[in-house]
């Protein structure tokens, strides 16, 4: 510190603390006011650099001034570095001839003066670019702040999304085990409705058994009650039992009913009479019409061919059509039509009642819906019975409408085609035709053209061996376009086959022995099909009893089982749990002029202790009792050496 003094350190901190103070002050004007803290700011650098080439007695500090006019052009614009130059140039000779700044050679005051020229020539050569840089610098900036922002929402949309998906996961395994619940929940209600269905029928059929039983003795034996009975009673109780028969058809089908929206239930299919079909439905209704005072009138065209149908299903929907119109219609009546219309049978139900509003005639058809439920409590009735027959009439081809005006009546109406349709065929069906056709044939059609010749379709035709008619009645049942020709023994059907050939034989025998004796004989090409199914004489077999008998059970079937034991009948032992039933078979026998002497008993316990003490030449036996079953009392009888050979009829 001997060449500086103290006056001199004394001086530089005044011009460090000086410059700091300008430099601060540019710091805080720049943001807020740009062209003062720029100006500010180099006023502070000059100040600077002058300063300090007189601390350091230096002339060559003084180029950093040549800087600042092209920081001028470059922040400010070419005119505020013109300005910058001239403050620099006058600045440069200024300090060279005063005694505070360190002497400047003239030399010395050029080369800054062009230095600073050439600078502000370098601004003006670079602003532009630098501009379009600093441009694209800021937009670059721009855009990179604004897919930041972007980036941030979308990483808050997708955490938000995660969220709900945490969310849907959790109500989704909520929702999941929920079904599982309402699934069992459901599938109990099935097996409840299943049980429910099984035991109405049950419970309908012993009934109705017992109504189609009594009025069946009553009309073929009326001298069993004693006296000539009036023949106004026998026609009504054939009535009774025409429409108990009818009901007990449809109980039969009461589990069959579920399926109909499933499309599973079979229709039995058969040529029928639409005069004879529409007339058993009047005189089902004749007495509801009587009872109002109603007419009921038909008006059907002559010479209609057979319908193919399911006649109880059609039987059914008519019934309910003219059930339904009779209930509704208080004055006048109600008339049913049938017409030909194109390939369609037309069956119109008229009537007079009060008819549909507009409003209620687009549910009308739905399940439990009827007009109001004024008309439901007064008329009764579920508000099944059109949706029942709509779904009929569909299954069968046809269409059902209804036209109603208040006030006047109302028309339902329905067709049915008159063709027989072409069914739906079943993939199992469409492989066992195929294996009736010969490979032979089938090569044949594929060598030679298509005939031009009009040919008519040949329906496939079968001989069945079945004694019992149980396998006819399915085949006939399931595969109506089949032709079934039945035999009662294979010398008939081989004869049958000779007469007219046939797709196949089929035999209802389960016996290897039978299948191979009947080969040697069967016409050239004809298949020979085994299909065992078991039928009464075979469940009869099984349980080792002389006959087995299904309810309702008639008196000509009862008698005949009764006939074929081929030894004296005497005494018969009847047993059944049911008062009625017992009452009813007991009338049976009683109808045939003291022939049988009777013994009664309720239980299985009760048979088999009658069965020790009298002896019975027979015992008709229900199978289904409570506490001791039949199938048990066979087996105790069949342990008793005493009771052993007592033949049974269930």
């Amino acid at each position: 510190t001997g060449d500086w003094g103290v006056d001199r350190i004394l001086n530089l901190f005044l011009c460090m603390v000086s410059v700091g103070a300008i430099f601060a002050a540019a710091y805080y004007l720049i943001p807020r006011n740009y062209l003062a803290g720029l100006v500010l700011w180099m006023a502070g650098t000059l100040l600077a650099i002058v300063w300090w080439s007189w601390m350091l007695q230096s002339p060559y500090v003084m180029l950093f001034t040549a800087i600042l006019p092209l920081i001028a052009v470059i922040t400010i614009s070419g005119w505020a570095g013109l300005a910058m130059q001239g403050v620099v140039i006058l600045l440069v000779w200024a300090v060279g001839q005063t005694s505070y700044g360190a002497p400047i050679a003239g030399s010395s005051a050029w080369i800054i003066t062009a230095a600073s020229i050439f600078c502000v020539l370098l601004g003006w050569i670079t602003r532009r670019e630098l501009l379009v840089l600093a441009d694209w610098s800021m937009s670059g900036f721009d855009t990179a702040s604004a897919n930041l922002y972007e980036m941030r929402e979308q990483r808050l949309e997708l955490e938000q999304s995660r969220e709900d998906l945490v969310h849907a996961n959790r109500e989704l395994t909520r929702l999941s085990e929920r079904l599982k619940v309402l699934e069992l929940m459901a599938e109990e209600a099935r097996q409840a409705k299943t049980e429910f269905v099984a035991n109405v029928s049950h419970e309908l059929r012993t009934p109705l058994n017992m109504i189609i039983g009594f009025s069946d003795m009553i009309s073929r034996s009326p001298h069993v009650y004693g006296g000539r009975l009036p023949a106004s009673l026998l026609t009504d109780i054939s009535a009774i039992r025409r429409n108990a028969e009818h009901l007990s058809t449809l109980v039969n089908d009461v589990l069959d009913l579920s399926q109909v929206e499933a499309g599973r239930m079979a229709l039995s299919r058969a040529w029928v009479d639409l005069a004879t079909l529409i007339g058993d439905a009047l005189s089902v209704v004749q007495p509801l019409y009587e009872s109002r005072g109603i007419y009921l009138k038909s008006d059907v065209e002559a010479d209609l061919p057979p319908l193919f149908c399911d006649e109880t299903r059609v039987r059914q929907v008519t019934i309910n059509l003219l059930g339904n119109a009779g209930r509704f219609t208080e004055q006048g009546g109600v008339i049913i039509r049938c017409r030909r219309e194109r390939s369609d049978a037309l069956i119109s139900v008229i009537d007079t009642g009060p008819g549909i509003a507009v409003k209620d005639q687009q549910r009308i058809f739905e399940p439990f819906q009827q007009a109001d439920v004024s008309t439901r409590r007064r008329q009764g009735g579920s508000g099944l019975g059109l949706t029942i027959s709509k779904q009929f009439v569909e299954m069968h081809g046809g269409q059902m409408w209804l036209e109603s005006e208040p006030g006047i009546g109302t028309t339902i109406s329905f067709t049915l085609p008159l063709a027989q349709p072409t069914a739906w065929v079943p993939d199992a069906e469409q492989r066992v035709r195929r294996s009736l056709v010969a490979d032979d044939e089938v090569g044949y059609r594929l060598r030679t053209r298509p005939s031009r010749a009009t040919t008519t379709p040949v329906n496939v035709r079968m001989v069945v061996v079945d004694p019992e008619q149980t396998l006819q009645r399915l085949l006939s049942r399931y595969l109506p376009d089949v032709d079934v020709e039945a035999a009662p023994d294979v010398d008939q059907a081989v004869t049958a086959l000779n007469r007219s050939p046939a797709q196949a034989l089929v035999l209802n025998d389960s016996s290897p022995g039978t299948l191979s004796s009947v080969l040697g004989s069967l016409p050239f090409g004809t298949p020979a099909i085994s299909c065992w199914l078991p039928g009464e004489h075979d469940a009869a077999k099984r349980l080792g009893v002389v006959e087995y008998l299904i309810k309702p059970l008639a008196l000509d079937k009862l008698l005949a089982a009764l006939a074929g034991l081929r030894q004296p009948v005497r005494t018969v032992l009847i047993v059944d749990d049911e008062e009625d039933e017992l009452h009813l078979f007991a009338r049976m026998l009683e109808s045939q002029a003291n022939k049988y002497s009777i013994l009664r008993v309720t239980s299985g316990q009760r048979a088999l202790s009658m069965l020790r003490r009298r002896k019975p030449d027979v015992m008709l036996l229900d199978l289904t009792m409570p506490s001791m079953s039949g199938f048990q009392v066979l087996e105790e009888k069949a342990r008793d050496a005493s009771i052993a050979d007592i033949p049974v009829i269930v």
